[in-house]
């Protein structure tokens, strides 16, 4: 490998670096803000110069030959050292990471506090993604996500964030005007906001399932839990909501909240071979930081 990299034209590394972490030359490009062409003829370019291949080419994507697993190293080594630099002259990290959320945690909770993390980090560039799905991060399409399950397998780091608490909420003028709400089976006859069915893809967002025996189902489906939220403040109907998202709007109240009340957890995750770099490293321990300093905002002693 000494030998290989004599002469290289070290430019090249990133964007080595960055297929190697996303596995395709179009998710690469998105990070460096390239053309995925220009990430191709990179790439094709380091490997001339080194006389090795670096990468087995497939269908879905790019995969590492064992020779490009040892300039992955090098890379990463090399990422952890600028890092340092940057610590030590700027007062900051820097680079790209992608952090993937719920919507709940992600708009409600993370949103309004990004700015110390920005302000402490000024080279540090945040991608963030709250769309309804399962990320990948064996194809490295998130450097960090918050979800409601540790990854089942893989080589990644997992920790629980906190335990968080969600109770059913409508406003004074829907409770006013529906029928009464004394038990848990009155709540059959009422409007419920929830997600749409077929697209609920953990078990965890599965709110009204197991409500007063199974008798409450969603009228108005959507898939974001921002809309769900907007229609019940504009009185058209009841829907579940974590209790620190809830407290965005002081115009809903809790419903039942002696009766009824859900427990759900988040956890962070990252892959095992990037939890530890500096940037990530960072926004994990910031990620850590806020969620402490909220307490009692998740409604649990968690």
């Amino acid at each position: 490998m000494a030998r290989a990299t004599s002469g290289l034209d070290w430019s090249n590394l990133q964007f080595f670096h960055e297929v190697a972490r996303t596995g395709t030359l179009s998710a690469a490009a998105r990070r460096l803000r390239a053309d995925h062409s220009t990430v191709g003829r990179r790439i094709e370019a380091l490997e001339r110069s080194m006389g090795v291949k670096l990468f087995e080419r497939h269908g879905r994507g790019y995969d590492l030959t064992r020779q490009g697993e040892q300039l992955r190293a090098v890379a990463e080594a090399m990422e952890r050292e600028a890092a340092r630099a940057a610590d030590a002259f700027s007062g900051g990290v820097g680079g790209t990471v992608r952090i993937s959320t719920l919507e709940g945690f992600g708009n409600y909770f993370l949103a309004p506090r990004i700015g110390r993390l920005l302000r402490d980090n000024p080279g540090l560039v945040i991608e963030w993604l709250t769309i309804q799905q399962i990320v990948a991060l064996s194809r490295r399409e998130a450097d960090v996500t918050i979800t409601l399950q540790p990854p089942p397998s893989g080589r990644f780091v997992s920790e629980k964030l906190t335990d968080y608490r969600l109770l059913i909420y409508g406003t004074r003028t829907y409770l006013d005007q529906a029928p009464a709400l004394r038990t848990p089976a009155d709540l059959g006859a009422h409007t419920f906001a929830g997600y749409i069915d077929d697209l609920v893809f953990t078990r965890g967002l599965d709110y009204l399932g197991g409500l007063a025996g199974g008798t409450v189902h969603a009228r108005l489906q959507n898939s974001s839990l921002g809309a769900q939220m907007a229609a019940t403040r504009a009185g058209l109907c009841l829907c579940v909501l974590p209790v620190f998202v809830a407290a965005t709007c002081p115009e809903l109240v809790p419903v039942l909240p002696d009766h009824i009340a859900l427990t759900r957890s988040y956890w962070m995750s990252a892959p095992a071979d990037q939890a530890d770099s500096a940037r990530v490293r960072r926004v994990r321990a910031f990620v850590h930081e806020e969620v402490e300093a909220a307490g009692r905002l998740f409604g649990t002693d968690g």
